[in-house]
């Protein structure tokens, strides 16, 4: 039987989304034999950010301010708004450098069979924050699965409904791909979405 800190240590280990029994062990040992230095930066790490991070009060990803340091950026275009599932989809969206508007990250997608619906995403307060009066534009970025494209629906169709122009991220063939290698429905997307 394994000692109890190091069930612990594989259990908390374990928490995280990919990360399976096996993987799970073998980080441990990693950590506590070859990195232990790292392990207690990782634990302080984890510590300092679940203690100070928290959701910024106008775009809800992860910030130890009030007011993350993209919503309060004057340089940004204040009239466009780009809907993200999370803060990692954001920072990718950063890393483009194509995007200069705000943000409002959703915290998850509508999931029926999860039972998620729109008010465990936010969509109150993404309604609120999109008819401030300064939105003209409402990019949904959502994911192209099941769940991201049944938010994508509902948003729409409630932003649509306060008189916002809405438009959805274009989909389809990726840059150096070949035609055979690619699926079905994405180029069925890509011959419909057509410029």
């Amino acid at each position: 039987m394994a000692e109890p800190a190091l069930e612990g240590l594989i259990d908390a280990l374990r928490r995280l989304p990919g990360v399976g029994v096996k993987s799970a062990q073998r980080l441990a040992f990693h950590l506590l034999q070859h990195d232990r230095d790292g392990a207690r930066r990782l634990a302080r790490a984890l510590d300092e950010a679940v203690e100070h991070m928290h959701h910024c009060a106008r775009c809800h990803t992860f910030t130890g301010l009030p007011v993350c340091g993209t919503c309060s950026d004057p340089a940004r275009d204040a009239r466009l708004l780009c809907v993200v599932e999370t803060p990692a989809d954001q920072a990718a969206l950063e890393r483009s450098g194509s995007f200069k508007g705000l943000y409002f990250v959703l915290m998850g997608r509508i999931s029926p069979l999860d039972g998620v619906g729109a008010s465990q995403i936010g969509a109150a307060e993404l309604l609120e924050r999109a008819t401030d009066g300064v939105v003209e534009e409402v990019i949904l970025a959502t994911s192209f699965t099941a769940e991201g494209e049944v938010t994508a629906h509902a948003l729409s169709q409630a932003l649509r409904a306060r008189g916002l122009r809405v438009t959805r991220l274009a989909r389809g063939v990726p840059a150096g791909s070949e035609l055979e290698y690619v699926d079905l429905g994405t180029i069925a997307h890509a011959l419909v979405d057509r410029r």
